[in-house]
């Protein structure tokens, strides 16, 4: 994964729990780093770790420090320049839901390249589809391949209604970590 999730990780760290919380989660995830380029790639395995340690220091489930995190990331993308991206992928939730693939497109072009793999390809960008779509209602389908970051997407969801000024409810009907061969999730205006 690109330096820049590790970094927000770390950012939400600091401001809810302070650097000695931060330290722990680090020493217990075995990073030997601290620093995370934004541009960066590092192992996946490493962003599990630091989540799983986070679990562990924190006390909390994963679930709900994944889902946390990425109601995080709206906010923290946003100040690191990418807000413009945001906007661009459209005026309302739904808009942004059904662009979610061109955003990450279109970061592909931002993130450097990486020997004959352009950006795109070397970030694995999930991909999103949204279906039944009505006045306040869709269904989202999440494909990706890298297991469990269902609950960030979630989060990621509930961040970005909260930019468009709306209130969701965002519920897993079709889980993949149940024998589905995707991840469904049912957004509700509310």
């Amino acid at each position: 994964m690109y330096g820049m999730i590790n970094r927000g990780l770390q950012e939400m760290v600091l401001a809810h729990h302070g650097e000695t919380v931060w330290q722990s989660i680090c020493e217990k995830a075995g990073a030997k780093d601290t620093i995370f380029v934004r541009m960066d790639t590092y192992p996946d395995s490493l962003t599990y770790n630091m989540v799983g340690a986070a679990r562990a220091v924190l006390g909390a489930p994963v679930e709900e420090l994944m889902r946390g995190f990425g109601k995080f990331w709206i906010s923290y993308a946003s100040k690191e320049g990418y807000g413009p991206l945001l906007d661009e992928a459209g005026d309302t939730l739904f808009e942004m839901l059904e662009n979610l693939d061109d955003l990450h497109f279109r970061l592909g072009h931002v993130f450097p390249l990486y020997g004959t793999q352009k950006g795109f390809d070397k970030m694995m960008p999930p991909q999103f589809t949204v279906t039944d779509k009505t006045a306040n209602r869709v269904l989202v389908h999440y494909r990706s391949k890298r297991d469990g970051l269902a609950p960030m997407v979630v989060g990621l969801i509930e961040g970005l209604a909260e930019h468009c000024g709306a209130t969701v409810k965002v519920t897993q009907v079709a889980p993949k970590s149940a024998g589905a061969d995707h991840d469904s999730l049912e957004v509700e205006i509310l």
